[in-house]
């Protein structure tokens, strides 16, 4: 990493490899917004590309040594291997290098940092600080993970002294970070391919807790016994917040109504306010408690915090309704673990009844090969899992991981008549199958979301809603 103290200067010229990334995307939107000039290449060109071109990037698309010329600093999204030849022309001419979380880092510097990190739930929670922060008139600078829906983007440079940002622990990278406030959701066996064992998870976390500012807070589900272990280990100033009177922060009397929940907010017994949540999901509750403890720590007045829940409209790919008409509901997620696969299940059984048809893309050879039997009892729930190829994600094959054995595990595991369907006729046999009562629910952090888009399009268009035979297939 670039040492000197003007990696942040108006006029430099940065270019990002791997700039359509939805994070990458951000650092990129906050250096325009800096003075930077910026550009980018990527494989394929999405609306994160298209956003920056409108502002001013310019985008390449592929990879090429000579995409770097006149760049001043070069930054690269965690997906880019060393073998890019961008990366090698980089390095080779000595242009500064920096990963994305270090640039993050640097463009944080000055502010008071609030960030969210843990295993699952950080968009949604991130997002909702970040908007609630924004209605009351602090003017946060952000970079989040997702799109909040009615929102133009995920990274905006404000004028107020906090900067929140979700931070990525895929590959140690929030270890870059020194945050003022900091909220952990939740620890678990995930980025295996990252850090082999449990014992390197719980270490890197033990570090990041230490990392906070001594003179900061961290917020942390207080039913993540692990989580809550290294925080009295650590010595750090926290509070907890949940579900029940044991943490500080906590809902009670909640009520889910199909799309929404409403409930009471106390803090150490004491009643703060009721919220209306406008998006479904008891782990949405849970999100919001985290967003309602540290927005309150920072003294913003819990009307507001209400209000801006209320108008909170969710974020893309967590649990995003494509379609709603003729008596089917087609619904894109972002789940990718068996616990948020748990999750998401619980979710879509609240807000309908009917035939669960669950789509799978299991993402990373790795991933599949640790958590083979978690995937096929979560995705069991279901009451027709559905399991399409692998997203590898740069990853090489690992023999015997595949769509085909997550689809023989489920069976073996669940008794579910389950299938394998290749991706490129995943929306014709939909389309045949799927019926009036239906919810069809697609997951995955690969491409499965242009497959639940692409399923939409199509039945909002023909409206054929067929009672087909489906012996064949299940």
């Amino acid at each position: 990493m670039d040492t000197r103290d003007n990696i942040i200067k108006k006029g430099k010229h940065y270019h990002l490899i791997g700039i359509g990334g939805i994070g990458m995307g951000a650092i990129a939107e906050l250096l325009i917004a800096r003075g930077g000039r910026v550009s980018g290449s990527d494989v394929v060109e999405n609306k994160v590309t298209a956003r920056l071109k409108q502002k001013g990037a310019h985008i390449f698309k592929g990879h090429h040594a000579s995409n770097i010329f006149g760049a001043d600093v070069v930054i690269f999204s965690a997906a880019v291997t060393e073998a890019n030849p961008e990366l090698a022309a980089a390095r080779r001419e000595n242009i500064p290098v920096l990963k994305r979380a270090q640039m993050l880092a640097e463009l944080m510097k000055g502010y008071e940092g609030i960030t969210v990190a843990g295993a699952h739930g950080k968009t949604t929670t991130a997002a909702m600080i970040e908007r609630i922060l924004s209605y009351a008139g602090f003017s946060p600078s952000s970079a989040i993970g997702g799109v909040v829906n009615g929102v133009p983007s995920n990274a905006f440079q404000g004028t107020g002294r906090y900067f929140v940002a979700e931070l990525d622990e895929s590959d140690g990278s929030f270890l870059y970070f020194s945050p003022m406030f900091s909220v952990i959701t939740n620890i678990d066996f995930e980025h295996i391919d990252y850090y082999k064992s449990w014992q390197n998870i719980l270490s890197s976390y033990r570090k990041f807790i230490s990392m906070t500012k001594e003179i900061g807070i961290i917020f942390a589900c207080a039913s993540d016994e692990r989580l809550i272990s290294l925080l009295e280990q650590s010595g750090r100033n926290y509070k907890t917040y949940g579900l029940d009177d044991k943490a500080d922060f906590y809902a009670k009397d909640i009520v889910f109504n199909d799309f929404s929940s409403e409930f009471d907010c106390f803090f150490r017994r004491e009643r703060l306010g009721h919220i209306k949540l406008n998006i479904p999901g008891m782990h949405n509750v849970v999100n919001a408690m985290a967003a309602v403890g540290l927005c309150s720590q920072l003294s913003v007045d819990f009307n507001a915090i209400a209000k801006a829940l209320a108008m909170y409209q969710g974020v893309g790919r967590r649990f995003q309704i494509l379609l709603d008409c003729a008596g089917i509901m087609v619904i894109d997620d972002y789940a990718h673990h068996p616990t948020e696969i748990d999750m998401t299940i619980q979710t879509a059984r609240r807000v309908k009844k009917g035939r669960l048809i669950t789509v799978f893309e299991p993402h990373r050879y790795s991933r599949l090969n640790f958590l083979m039997e978690e995937f096929a009892k979560s995705l069991g729930a279901s009451d027709y899992p559905i399991v399409t190829d692998v997203y590898a994600a740069s990853e090489p094959c690992i023999d015997g991981v595949t769509a085909k054995a997550l689809n023989e595990k489920i069976r073996m595991l669940t008794g579910r008549n389950s299938c394998y369907i290749p991706k490129e006729t995943i929306v014709d046999v939909l389309s045949e199958i799927t019926r009036e009562g239906d919810i069809v629910l697609a997951m995955g952090a690969g491409d499965i979301s242009r497959i639940a888009h692409e399923l939409a399009a199509r039945l909002r268009k023909t409206r054929l809603i067929s009672l087909a035979d489906t012996s064949s297939i299940y």
